[in-house]
């Protein structure tokens, strides 16, 4: 169990070609590995075991035919947003603990179509909205890491916890994301892998659970680099069902991984600098600086001034289209339904036991900067400056071709230990929501380790539809940082 599950998914891959083992084999020893570190971990939210030892072995028939797709054989895990026909999805919310979608969501029904064996759905914050996966109604994520000396259980970053959790803790090969304001890139960061957010519109939104519209993007994460450039060319494609979807050609960002970086430019943004950053975020951060100029890279100061205003703009837009989306769970067209004597009660009922508090907050405040005599001095000011957060990158990147940061601006904090104020809770998503209101794309690189043995990484911005420039860079720093480090929790690993 050790060497399947503690593979490479590239690897992985390779072995399967290569018949070194079989998709079943491969599927059993990840299903064993969830079976025994799932209790512990919460990763995930619904195991379909049976379901995946049958996709592993029509993997193995077609991959016999010569017929085999991109992800042939490969188990992977499904965050609990994306839609899939028969498996219950529930967005990780009460209001939705019993829905078993019709359909088949873009991305999972294309990763489907490429081979991919489905191990389970993962767990999240509530409808996406958190930073530590402790808002799930399916209960807290552990993150599979431990500070040194101390056995007290972490946070694996949101709202994709669940997903970095089980790549992290080797029960998944790999596993989707989505991320609207930092969700893919701030857990990669805590949890020790890679993750990429896409330009927005690489990705199919549709069959999506659905946060704020204009910023949702779905995306990877894995163990490398690698991994991260071979899944999201499964996930990537124009979608007509989604009028986000953009038409542009889907590279083979695989091939990217390993190019040489040699004379680009690099930017550091000034802005990035946060009062009361953990000195070793920044010695961290000039390190990367440092290998990327060893890489051949040219490093370039640039500044992007609206970037203080991302978070407090984020945090407008993101609950106003919350508000909007979320308007659709009463209890009667979708949700769990509280009976009560009127039609307003039964609203009222259904929506308050089927909401946790983080989303319940978050409607409340969109709904108020959407209301009369609030929506021009909240809203549509908060739209001018992403206005302004967009010119910014597009200046910079005029300059650059990709910009270099902290991912987040801690490691890993305890579980419970920000819940009581939202606003420092907030304030984890500082270096990853300018990225997501502008639209561009995002990557998290693990780089090295804190002072109390827990994972940091850092962030890669690039232009629209460039993910390729950030495979390049991002497996040069993936090269240089040579980042080995295991969580303490982890499939075969010694108890």
């Amino acid at each position: 169990m050790v060497e399947l599950t503690g593979q490479s998914l590239a690897a992985a891959l390779d072995g399967l070609e290569k018949g070194r083992f079989s998709s079943v084999e491969l599927t059993r020893a990840h299903l064993d590995a969830v079976e025994a570190l799932n209790p512990t971990l919460n990763a995930y939210i619904t195991v379909t075991a049976e379901q995946a030892l049958t996709q592993a072995a029509e993997a193995d028939a077609v991959r016999a035919r010569g017929e085999a797709g991109l992800l042939c054989g490969a188990p992977v895990a499904i965050k609990d947003l994306f839609c899939t026909e028969g498996v219950r999805t529930t967005a990780a919310s009460r209001i939705l603990s019993n829905f078993v979608p019709p359909y088949e969501s873009t991305v999972t029904a294309q990763m489907k179509r490429d081979g991919a064996v489905s191990l389970g759905k993962t767990n999240l914050d509530e409808f996406a909205m958190g930073s530590s996966n402790m808002t799930s109604a399916f209960g807290a994520v552990q993150n599979p890491w431990r500070r040194r000396g101390d056995d007290s259980p972490l946070v694996p970053g949101g709202s994709s916890g669940g997903s970095a959790s089980a790549v992290a803790a080797r029960i998944a090969l790999a596993a989707t994301g989505t991320d609207t304001g930092g969700s893919i890139r701030q857990p990669a960061s805590f949890c020790g892998i890679a993750g990429i957010k896409p330009t927005y519109g690489r990705c199919s939104r549709w069959g999506t659970v659905a946060f704020a519209s204009s910023l949702d993007q779905a995306g990877p994460l894995a163990r490398t680099v690698e991994d991260c450039a071979i899944l999201l060319r499964s996930m990537a494609g124009f979608d007509p069902k989604d009028s986000t979807s953009v038409d542009v050609a889907v590279p083979d960002f695989r091939a990217a991984v390993g190019r040489s970086v040699k004379g680009m430019r690099i930017g550091i943004p000034a802005e990035y600098r946060a009062p009361g950053m953990p000195e070793e975020i920044e010695r961290w951060w000039q390190q990367g600086i440092a290998w990327l100029r060893d890489a051949g890279c040219e490093i370039v100061d640039v500044s992007l001034p609206h970037t203080r205003y991302g978070l407090a703009t984020y945090y407008i837009v993101a609950p106003a289209e919350c508000s909007s989306n979320l308007a659709r769970y009463d209890g009667v067209r979708f949700g769990e339904r509280v009976e009560a004597d009127s039609l307003d009660a039964l609203y009222e009922r259904s929506r308050a036991a089927g909401f946790g508090d983080e989303v319940k907050r978050r409607i409340l405040i969109g709904t108020y900067v959407l209301s009369s005599g609030y929506y021009d001095a909240y809203y549509l000011k908060a739209q001018k400056v992403r206005s302004l957060i967009l010119r910014d990158f597009t200046e910079a990147f005029g300059r650059v071709d990709a910009l270099l940061t902290p991912t987040a601006p801690s490691a890993a904090f305890g579980l419970g230990e920000k819940m009581s104020d939202p606003v420092t809770m907030y304030l984890n998503d500082i270096f990853t929501v300018p990225a997501s209101m502008a639209g561009v794309p995002g990557m998290s690189v693990p780089v090295g380790l804190d002072s109390a043995g827990l994972p940091l990484g850092l962030q890669l911005i690039g232009r629209p539809f460039d993910e390729e420039t950030l495979f390049a860079l991002g497996s040069a720093l993936e090269k240089a940082a040579g980042f080995d480090h295991l969580p303490a929790l982890r499939a075969g690993a010694v108890a």
